[in-house]
């Protein structure tokens, strides 16, 4: 059985981020039903329910301008995160029951710590605007 390390879904994260584009971060709110499944129906992404909502509305308000206080980096690193936890095809295929959506779950875990700092800024905004 294959398994991937926290520093392998670091590598994929910083890897894969760099090719996000605006049309990716349309794609994820167009497939947001899609991808809130995933994490809802799925073991290892569970605990990171939470996680996600947040990260979605962090998108929304960044791509309708109402928060900008937010480097690019940040953005396509939980866009890529978000489209890396849709596809089926992935280190670990999807279709592997229960192992297959740990390297998801490891890749939200990196994607969290590297844009932790402005999740919390964002937080500390969504409370005086909400």
């Amino acid at each position: 059985m294959e398994t991937i390390t926290k520093e392998q879904a670091e590598a994929e994260l910083k890897k894969g981020l760099k090719n996000v584009t605006e049309d990716d971060l349309k794609k994820v709110l167009d497939k947001q039903n899609e991808i809130e499944r995933k994490f809802t129906g799925h073991g290892p992404l569970g605990k990171f329910v939470a996680d996600m909502k947040l990260l979605f509305s962090i998108i929304k308000d960044y791509a309708s301008g109402e928060y900008r206080e937010i480097p690019w980096y940040s953005i396509a690193a939980i866009v890529f995160a978000l489209l890396y936890v849709l596809s089926p095809i992935d280190l670990i295929p999807d279709f592997i029951p229960i192992i297959g959506y740990v390297d998801d779950a490891l890749v939200v875990a990196a994607c969290l710590a590297l844009i932790d700092q402005d999740l919390h800024k964002y937080k500390d905004w969504k409370k005086i605007n909400a």
